[in-house]
């Protein structure tokens, strides 16, 4: 089963002619999940290979406008190219996020008179809120708004359980920023194994409809009695992938984040500014290339992924010189390598493989070998 991860927006604080604002969408068999949305992603969809029609769940990691400003124009746009045919069901979109973004998304589509043509419906960790006064849900829901769910944190484990199927479980877990913020794991399921086909024709079972029960884990019954299990002709299960995707931090997560980060195929992890400008990355909540390596370096993660680059930081391929002007950005250019030099500086010797994210890059994130 295919999955990879695509970078739609690798900048901070608002989108650029060279980085777009953030966003990216983890892909796994057609399946398309959309992590933050800010200013500008619809457009950076469209320039991509992926269709927004695709998306089913939507995940925000905070309210900052840069993640979140994005996600009324998309919904509507994605409503534009869905159909309008009542004989066809039209999935719901899950959107999960901070407590607030159900009355922002109430808000602005109700201002808006946005008609949306699928439903949608939000669900929040408990904890989280900006204030009482900002994020009361006022007024009826609407019409395409399904009932939502707080969801509790669950406190063995200090996360957030927002849903699990037959592939997935994905999980919730709190990170320290100017606002309530959140980091995302990604958990797949272990798979079943190879069927060993020489032992199969050995026993005299052709290929057919059997060997799909067989690799789905159930029992099959010879026409001379004998009864075949999946034990006998699959291989090892291949061991789930992991992708732990963080929001905006100043901080390493709790024990709870660590865990759940622990041998993360891919950590995708924010560095606004260099090592330079620690000091300042701090005081406004955000991380430097070190804060993430050595996250990465503690949970032992196999790839870091580093992105939210202050717009001061352009891409490699970009001219450095000149600036956008604003308050992220100072004007000159800015070495964004030297970037992944300062997290390559803290892995030494760790054998962790460090990337620069850049818009419409797509990683691959290969299956795991059985053990």
């Amino acid at each position: 089963m295919t999955m990879d991860v695509t970078f739609l927006g690798t900048g901070s604080a608002y989108p650029s002619p060279h980085r777009g604002a953030s966003a990216l969408v983890l892909r796994s068999e057609g399946d398309c999940w959309l992590f933050d949305c800010g200013e500008g992603t619809q457009t950076q969809l469209m320039k991509s290979h992926i269709r927004a029609g695709r998306i089913s769940k939507v995940f925000i990691s905070h309210l900052h406008g840069d993640h979140v400003l994005g996600l009324p124009g998309l919904l509507c746009t994605v409503s534009l190219n869905s159909t309008s045919d009542p004989e066809q069901s039209v999935k719901c979109v899950d959107v999960f996020g901070p407590r607030g973004l159900r009355h922002f998304l109430r808000v602005t589509l109700g201002l808006t008179s946005s008609q949306l043509l699928f439903p949608y419906a939000d669900q929040s960790p408990e904890e989280g809120r900006l204030s009482p006064e900002a994020t009361t849900e006022r007024g009826p829901p609407l019409p395409q708004e399904r009932p939502g769910r707080n969801i509790p944190l669950d406190a063995s484990s200090d996360a957030y359980f927002l849903f699990e199927d037959d592939k997935f479980a994905v999980k919730a877990f709190r990170l320290f920023h100017r606002v309530p913020s959140f980091g995302f794991c990604v958990h797949e399921r272990d798979r079943p194994g190879r069927l060993k086909t020489e032992l199969l024709k050995q026993i005299g079972l052709k290929p057919g409809p059997l060997y799909g029960r067989l690799k789905a884990g159930q029992e099959v019954l010879l026409e001379d009695g004998r009864v075949i299990s999946p034990a006998e002709v699959l291989e090892e299960n291949i061991p789930g992938r992991k992708v732990c995707i963080l929001g905006d931090c100043g901080s390493a997560p709790g024990g709870g984040g660590l865990a759940l980060c622990r041998g993360a195929d891919l950590l995708i992890h924010e560095a606004t500014l260099g090592e330079a400008y620690a000091d300042k990355a701090l005081e406004r909540g955000h991380s430097t290339p070190g804060m993430a390596a050595a996250l990465a370096r503690a949970c032992g993660a196999r790839r870091l992924a580093l992105y939210h680059f202050s717009q001061r930081y352009k891409p490699e391929k970009v001219d450095g010189g000149g600036g956008g002007g604003g308050d992220d950005d100072d004007g000159g250019g800015y070495d964004v390598s030297e970037l992944r030099r300062q997290a390559e500086d803290v892995l030494r010797d760790h054998h962790v493989d460090v990337i620069l994210a850049e818009d419409f890059l797509t990683v691959d994130i290969p299956s795991r070998r059985a053990k």
